[in-house]
């Protein structure tokens, strides 16, 4: 009698847990402050100046990051289908890394109306849970309460919501602190969030192509306090040139590569007064515009040069063995700056010039695929087009343009067979 009962508790326990069996690491959770020194602000964990070299990670390679010389990554919720934040927590102090958890809070673009007080005591509720369940855990590093609230929100009362939840916060876990992040910086939120979300603990900061101006926007908008950079790296696909049809030109990930290494002493070391780290996005693929524009991977999981690049900033020195470059790539001898247009069935000619660093053999993956039309806001999950034609082949590929008109691009990856990639793309319309 005694074993059956036995087994029954065992499979209670399993079922309570999610058949989660996993031990999560125990011990005292991290100390971590925002302190104001003779040089500025600084972040202190257990004591010591910890300055971030993070990037944004939900589905990346943690292994990966920890290897290229960064100490922390930043999340954007604590459940984000696939992996609990436990188990993601537990995989970051494996590898010597600190976490930003996210904690999602519904955004007024998708619906959610702050003066629902119902609503948002429920959220407040759950959040509330998350922290209690997450708040000891070693690796634990700080709390980001929602991402890019601004964008399209009208109803600024949202950032009240916020501030509750930093108190909340701030109530039950002392040793971390809080932060919400803004779709760029300006005035109109500042003023809010000064008088309205004072609690929170620094200000963090999202920009792309613009970080560039980052201390002028920060001094227009009047924010004097600290704050970190959560999200930058390649050029926003609303801050490039567009063709007469108006598909976005996307950058090699050569002029990517360069522009994160410019962006990054500009922008992020620029500043050692207030700034106190930064997150590039992201580490790991991502479909938005195109498979290749925001993702510092591929698909298949291959680095590109924007790892280097970042390989380079956090350790001032290249990786043993670095990505292949494409020089430049041309649609039937044009780049993708003049407006390439075809008739259905045409014969078309793609070339790509590159070169590998460590004199590595290279082949080249071509990809056709129509325009993606399935276009979100805010970096929302989006769907990826269907490939027309994949193919491996030397550094020029011959093919038919398709016989439906509409818009498309030729996509060319690089690879050394060392997991490094090269990428490009061209877009082009059949009339």
């Amino acid at each position: 009698m005694k074993k059956i009962l036995a087994v029954i508790f065992m499979v209670a326990t399993l079922l309570s847990v999610g058949f989660n069996t996993k031990q999560t690491y125990a011990g005292s959770p991290a100390k971590v402050e925002v302190k104001t020194t003779d040089n500025g602000y600084k972040l202190y964990v257990n004591g010591e100046h910890f300055i971030i070299k993070g990037a944004g990670l939900e589905f990346g390679n943690i292994e990966a990051l920890a290897a290229h010389g960064a100490n922390a990554f930043r999340t954007w919720r604590t459940e984000n289908g696939r992996e609990d934040a436990m188990a993601i927590l537990d995989k970051a102090h494996e590898n010597g890394l600190m976490v930003l958890m996210g904690l999602e809070v519904g955004r007024e673009r998708h619906g959610h109306d702050y003066n629902d007080t119902a609503w948002v005591k429920k959220q407040f509720e759950y959040l509330k849970g998350e922290v209690l369940r997450l708040k000891d855990h070693p690796a634990l590093l700080g709390w980001a309460i929602g991402n890019e609230l601004n964008l399209g929100a009208k109803n600024l009362n949202i950032y009240n919501a916020v501030n509750d939840i930093s108190k909340m916060i701030h109530e039950i876990d002392p040793n971390h602190p809080t932060t919400t992040t803004l779709a760029g910086i300006r005035k109109r939120e500042v003023d809010y969030i000064k008088e309205h979300c004072s609690d929170i603990d620094f200000l963090s900061i999202q920009m792309y192509g613009d970080i560039i101006n980052l201390q002028k926007r920060i001094a227009d908008a009047g924010w004097d306090g600290p704050y970190m950079v959560t999200e930058w790296g390649a050029t926003g696909h609303w801050e490039v040139s567009r063709t007469e049809w108006g598909a976005s030109i996307e950058q090699t990930s050569k002029e990517k590569a360069a522009a994160f290494i410019e962006r990054y002493r500009v922008a992020i070391e620029g500043d050692p007064q207030k700034c106190i780290g930064s997150f590039v996005f992201v580490w790991e693929q991502k479909q938005e515009r195109t498979p290749t524009w925001y993702g510092m991977f591929t698909e298949n999981g291959e680095e590109t040069e924007t790892v280097d690049a970042m390989h380079f900033v956090w350790n001032d020195s290249w990786p043993a063995n670095r990505c292949p470059t494409i020089d430049s790539l041309r649609l039937n001898g044009n780049s993708a700056f003049q407006n390439i247009k075809t008739s259905p069935g045409a014969g078309m000619l793609a070339e790509a010039f590159a070169r590998d660093y460590d004199n590595d053999t290279i082949r080249f993956l071509w990809e056709l695929l129509p325009e993606s039309t399935d276009l979100q806001s805010g970096g929302d999950k989006e769907s990826r087009p269907v490939s027309i034609l994949k193919e491996v082949s030397g550094n020029t590929l011959s093919f038919k343009s398709p016989i439906e008109k509409g818009a498309y691009r030729i996509f060319v990856y690089a690879l050394d067979g060392h997991n490094h990639a090269a990428t490009a793309n061209i877009p082009f319309y059949v009339e």
